[in-house]
């Protein structure tokens, strides 16, 4: 049985994943991608508004997408290929717990699957650290440490954003209710 995405999700997913290819391009201008993690951004944003598997696809696709053509992330070390497995991971599980608890807080949610998603990155670095005989202790410290500007920047700019749109969103009668 084909399952077929909607064009509201398609739409979300190709106008998402071009703000991911190219804010870290802006960021990386003025040497600030590595720390605030331009990329995440409309990727966890993206979960929030379309169903779980376009979400997981676009945010595994873009990191390496993204990898093949401008060299960011590089793909050795294989960041690109970490890099996509942690959205895809936090994609779904956004966009799955949305789907489940559509009233649920933003802010606790995001917060959670941000630090679900930097242990895993952390894993993925500290392992392959370990297979390409690098020192993964210090290589999964550094990447622990580094992402955190870029949690605190998602922390801030995601929930009001989809709180934004979920307002603008709600039916006429709802919103006048509750504005009245």
């Amino acid at each position: 049985m084909s399952r077929r995405h909607s064009p509201h999700d398609l739409a979300h997913c190709g106008v998402f994943g071009a703000a991911a290819l190219l804010l870290p391009v802006l960021f990386h201008l003025v040497h600030l991608g590595r720390v605030f993690m331009p990329m995440y951004l409309p990727l966890v944003t993206l979960a929030f508004f379309v169903k779980p598997l376009p979400a997981a696809v676009t945010a595994a696709a873009t990191p390496i997408l993204s990898g093949a053509v401008t060299g960011m992330p590089p793909f050795y070390p294989p960041v690109a290929v970490m890099m996509a497995v942690e959205l895809s991971f936090m994609a779904a599980v956004v966009s799955a717990t949305v789907q489940v608890c559509p009233r649920i807080n933003e802010w606790g949610l995001l917060l959670a699957v941000l630090l679900l998603g930097r242990c895993l990155y952390v894993a993925l670095v500290y392992g392959t650290s370990l297979l390409l005989t690098l020192p993964a202790a210090f290589m999964a410290g550094v990447s622990f440490v580094s992402g955190w500007p870029g949690i605190v920047l998602m922390m801030v700019v995601v929930p009001p954003l989809v709180r934004t749109r979920k307002a603008s969103t709600r039916p006429r009668a709802e919103h006048g209710r509750q504005s009245g």
